[in-house]
């Protein structure tokens, strides 16, 4: 008889430890997996301007992609929202078989939003790192990358 068996692991969560079940393989290694969620795959990525009513789920959030920032869900995009507090953020992701939702809430501190007159504005992979680590996507000082044609 073949028995599954598990192992437990702490985990802190809000200086609480919770316990959960991990399965237990025969060889000590997990089952092989495609990443779940795999943002980096992205083509685009677009930041919805403003508030997002964070109640929304992934029906809600097609929803508003589809007719408030008239873009096509469907597509290789990520699509970025922030709610009214500016310390949560929801990602809508399509992965060709279903859409993955990321949720990240700030224990303290804001990110910095834009709040521009336009619904929706595309970002580069850089804007997006410093919009996670808290800084504003609007970089004077950064430097910016040239493209030269050549001439001939």
């Amino acid at each position: 008889m073949n028995k599954r068996r598990s192992s437990f692991v702490r985990m802190p969560l809000r200086s609480k430890f919770i316990s959960m079940r991990l399965p237990y393989f025969s060889n000590r290694r997990f089952a092989s997996c495609s990443m779940f969620g795999d943002i980096s795959k992205a083509d685009q990525l677009y930041i919805a301007c403003g508030y997002t009513d964070m109640r929304k789920s992934i029906d809600g959030l097609i929803h508003l992609v589809q007719h408030q920032l008239q873009l096509n869900p469907f597509q290789n995009h990520l699509f970025l929202f922030c709610g009214r507090k500016r310390d949560r953020m929801k990602a809508l992701y399509w992965e060709g078989d279903g859409f993955v939702l990321l949720y990240k809430r700030l224990e303290s501190g804001q990110y910095q939003w834009p709040m521009d007159a336009e619904a929706v504005r595309s970002i580069t992979p850089q804007e997006f790192r410093w919009l996670l680590e808290g800084l504003s996507i609007h970089q004077p000082k950064a430097v910016k990358k040239l493209s030269f044609t050549p001439s001939m």
